[in-house]
């Protein structure tokens, strides 16, 4: 009887071992899997309450029993919690006085990075409003359609963007919009301003009646764009490579958040002795590839990469809590369970799903690339786009695996390897990413088709050697008589479109393909990208510093190839 009890007594001791010899990660998956439960369950319990547990009461909780702490850095400026929840109450009653603001409303706010920023969305919180941020970089067209989506009442911009702001403000008056600028006083006609109307109202608490409405599903904020905020702030106007670890070492910064891209250029500066003198110990953040990873440690020192990937409207994420190298996460049996994604095969010529002969999609398996659904339930809702039911019924899929399934369509290639680790791909359709930026190729399709000479379009990405994501490139047929006109074309896509999204090659070509069902053919010229010895068309190259599309080179292919010219 003895003999049987030590057998399996010692059986239960070396069951840990045996687990983690025969599954490595049985323990990390489990760990993470009873975290984001734990953190689930905290979530539903705050939406639960009345009234709900939400940013705004976290954060006046800090403020009260914090109020000196630091919230947010910004040049030689320190923002305090208390200070900073004093602001946000003159905010919200400047904007209820002057702007007729009331719970439910939306404002839309014009602003590149700064500390207002942080106190104006605090000020409209606590008046149960939403706040629409708006892409600094966007004009004209682009910038009224997204205004108009958030169905704002009001509009909030810095004076340094006066004249995007006036371009636009006729199509604003006609929609009766209230229209400020974030400054003591204003010379354009129809705008009014807003700093001396803050200035003198009072600071005191905000009452909760004026927000007495406000559920766990009323709208906090309209997302353009990517950005992420964190406890105290070190913010900067505008992202400086060169000056990146001074600020660091500045302001005692322990985490620091990232796009790909930001890493890059971090490792392309060129290399200090105070490389690694600094106190950060995490980077949390996306889109980062290997080679950039292993080299950013390997320069600035033993810093724990937090890779994750996620899109602000999506009902799938993963976080790669492993640590290993490229991946974004991976594939967790307890996770799976709950959130029901699935990789399937993807038609990148068609632009669509690949189904079988009875109509449903195809799992991929593990080592090939497939586009990323996952299903819609009550644990991974998708709520869709404000303003925009069609493009929300467009991220849907029916019919995949069995009849009246519904899917949430990421539009993201992933591929997950034999360990079960996932990595990121590709993007699919009409949009690629560039400067950490996403392009919709229909909206700069657009632009280009406003321009006299222009008769077709077709816009793409093509990947660059070191850099990532895809730069723009379109392929464009002329109207019969017409030339092409470098100058013309380059003034046209500045005045309308933001740095990131303005094609930096242009093709010119007899007929555009289109594939059986009449959409353009992309995959060929994607892969034919920009090198002037493959593409016999006529091909040009944006030159900011001669204000034109110039003929393409071999030389300026090769300075690109080699990095010694920038993009």
């Amino acid at each position: 009887m003895f003999s049987g009890f030590y057998t399996a007594l010692a059986g239960l001791l070396l069951l840990p071992l045996l687990l983690r010899l025969a599954c490595p990660y049985f323990f990390g998956d489990l760990r993470f899997f009873l975290t984001m439960a734990w953190m689930s369950q905290r979530v539903r319990s705050y939406s639960a309450r009345t009234p709900p547990r939400t940013i705004l009461e976290v954060f006046r909780q800090r403020a009260r029993r914090t109020p000196r702490k630091p919230l947010v850095l910004f040049r030689e400026e320190v923002h305090t919690y208390g200070q900073v929840d004093k602001r946000s109450s003159q905010v919200a009653r400047a904007l209820r006085q002057h702007a007729g603001l009331q719970q439910g409303d939306c404002l839309a706010l014009f602003l590149g990075n700064e500390p207002a920023y942080l106190w104006i969305w605090l000020g409209l919180a606590k008046l149960g409003c939403a706040m629409a941020c708006l892409n600094c970089n966007i004009r004209a067209k682009s910038l009224l359609h997204c205004f108009q989506c958030s169905g704002a009442k009001v509009l909030l911009a810095a004076p340094e963007f006066k004249a995007a702001v006036e371009e636009i403000l006729p199509a604003l008056k006609e929609e009766n919009v209230r229209v400020f600028y974030l400054s003591r006083t204003s010379d354009t006609k129809g705008v009014d301003s807003f700093i001396d109307k803050l200035e003198v109202v009072s600071d005191e608490p905000i009452p909760h009646s004026w927000r007495s409405n406000v559920t766990s599903k009323t709208p906090a904020m309209y997302i353009y764009t990517s950005g992420t905020t964190g406890a105290t702030l070190a913010l900067r106007s505008k992202f400086s490579a060169s000056q990146f670890w001074v600020d660091c070492r500045k302001y005692n910064v322990t985490v620091i958040q990232y796009i790909g891209e930001v890493l890059r250029y971090l490792c392309n500066v060129p290399k200090k002795d105070s490389d690694g003198d600094h106190r950060v110990r995490i980077a949390i953040g996306n889109g980062l590839r290997a080679d950039v990873w292993r080299e950013f440690v390997r320069r600035f020192g033993d810093i724990r990469i937090l890779e994750f990937y996620a899109a602000t409207e999506g009902n799938v994420g993963f976080f790669n809590y492993t640590g290993k190298v490229g991946a974004v996460g991976r594939v967790n049996y307890f996770h799976k369970k709950i959130i029901r994604y699935e990789l399937i095969r993807y038609d990148v010529e068609k632009d669509e799903p690949v189904r079988d002969e009875n109509g449903y999609c195809i799992r991929v398996p593990k080592g090939e690339a497939g586009l990323l659904i996952c299903k819609i339930t009550q644990f991974s809702p998708f709520s869709g786009y404000a303003g925009a039911k069609s493009q929300t019924e467009k991220k849907k899929l029916t019919n995949v695996f069995q009849k009246g399934d519904l899917y949430f369509n990421s539009g993201d290639l992933l591929m997950v390897d034999q360990d079960n680790f996932i990595y990121f791909h590709d993007r699919v359709g009409d949009t690629f990413r560039w400067k950490g930026e996403n392009v919709a190729t229909t909206e700069v399709a657009d632009i280009f088709g406003l321009i006299d000479f222009v008769q077709e379009v077709n816009v793409y990405g093509v990947p660059v050697p070191g850099h990532e994501g895809r730069i723009g490139m379109a392929s464009i047929r002329l109207k019969e008589g017409c030339e092409f006109n470098g100058e013309q074309i380059y003034r046209h896509v500045v005045d309308y479109l933001p740095n990131y999204a303005r094609p930096r090659f242009v093709r010119i070509q007899d007929a555009i393909e289109i594939t059986a069902t009449f959409k353009h053919r992309k995959v060929q010229l994607m892969e034919e990208g920009f090198n002037p010895a493959v593409i016999r068309d006529g091909l040009y190259f944006l030159d900011d510093k001669e204000k034109t599309y110039m003929p393409m080179t071999q030389d300026i292919y090769n300075a690109i190839n080699n990095n010694s010219l920038k993009l």
